[in-house]
């Protein structure tokens, strides 16, 4: 009997003898059992950094284009007198013939913007959370067909950038400015990485420096930089060698201007103000590439055959990618690495003059 009270007393008030009477298991306690108290103010934060995450799924420059495209959908509807919600395949079918034909504007647009166009409002509609676009329904996609048939036009590549011509675009910068001396090191950055032009200005002196960064850099004394990249397909690594000789090693011309414009934090390449000596905080707009690629080549005379107006809707950044891929006399592999491509054929797309002609199949059949 005493034994009986002792182990009576051991079991804790409110526990649940087991049903072999063997063991205890402790009651659920009344809050276990209560529904989960929502406190608005961790929903909002949450919210918040949802939205943040949602933002960081695509590129600063890819959510600009979809606000534009569907700024000019909605005017368009509101024109036309139809309402943009829910999706309607027929309206977007509308506009979608509207953008081809041009009608109202006289501004016809190509395939490729039309089809850029679908996809930003397939991407707006998601995000609002409504309905989804069904872009297979016979009002979109018989329409989007016929527009491929009647108006594809090959694709116009920008010109590829090769050595000799860099090299005489490097002549025309003024060494005695820092903002010449930002320039060149652009430049070679960018050509001898193959970076795209958001990934030159979005670079970074050290990792974590900046909430706007798309990368950063390592120099290693006497081997040359690692670029490392957040790109579309994820983080990844660029090494980019010394080159033969100074007046055209990207790593030299990287370390002249960081040590003249004394910077050692925070981005890489910034505005220069006051006849080209002065360097300030901000980083450059990507834009700032496509302008200086555009400026130098027409200064250097690049494809001087051609007139004016032909040569400025040649060059833009894509052409310091075109020019690496288009030279650089290294296994398809290699540059597809440099590059960034998960295929080989999106990197032969980049090879303007490479592979043209190499091999000669009217000679290997004998005539």
């Amino acid at each position: 009997m005493a034994m009986g009270r002792q182990a009576e007393a051991a079991i804790e008030p409110g526990a649940v003898v087991g049903a072999d009477g063997g063991g205890t298991s402790p009651a659920l306690a009344s809050d276990d059992v209560s529904p989960v108290r929502r406190h608005p103010g961790q929903l909002d934060e949450l919210a918040e950094r949802a939205r943040g995450y949602v933002k960081a799924a695509s590129s600063a420059n890819t959510r600009r284009a979809y606000a534009a495209d569907w700024k000019h959908f909605s005017d368009w509807a509101r024109r036309q007198g139809f309402a943009t919600m829910p999706p309607d395949p027929e309206t977007v079918g509308l506009y979608i013939t509207a953008l081809a034909s041009g009608a109202g504007s006289g501004d016809k647009k190509s395939v490729s913007t039309i089809e850029r166009r679908l996809a930003s409002l397939s991407w707006n509609y998601a995000q609002r959370g409504t309905e989804k676009l069904d872009r297979k329904h016979r009002a979109i996609a018989t329409v989007m067909a016929g527009i491929r048939n009647a108006h594809a036009r090959p694709p116009r590549q920008k010109e590829a950038l090769l050595p000799e011509d860099l090299i005489a675009m490097l002549e025309t910068l003024d060494r005695g400015t820092l903002r010449g001396l930002r320039d060149r090191a652009m430049l070679l950055l960018g050509f001898t990485g193959a970076l795209r032009r958001s990934e030159i200005v979005g670079l970074d002196c050290g990792r974590d420096q900046t909430q706007d960064s798309s990368g950063w850099i390592e120099i290693f004394p006497g081997k040359g930089i690692l670029v490392t990249l957040r790109g579309k397909t994820g983080w990844r690594e660029v090494e980019i060698g010394r080159g033969s000789a100074d007046s055209t090693c990207p790593v030299v011309a990287l370390e002249t201007w960081l040590n003249l414009a004394r910077i050692s934090h925070g981005p890489l390449f910034r505005r220069v103000t006051g006849q080209g000596k002065k360097v300030g905080t901000e980083r450059l707009n990507d834009q700032e590439i496509a302008r200086l690629v555009k400026r130098t080549a027409l200064a250097a005379g690049v494809r001087g055959d051609l007139t004016e107006s032909e040569r400025t809707g040649l060059f833009a950044g894509h052409s310091l990618r075109a020019g690496l891929a288009s030279s650089a006399e290294v296994e398809e592999r290699y540059v597809q690495k440099q590059l960034g491509h998960a295929s080989a054929e999106m990197t032969r797309k980049y090879q303007r003059r490479r592979d043209r002609f190499r091999v000669n199949l009217t000679k290997a059949s004998g005539l």
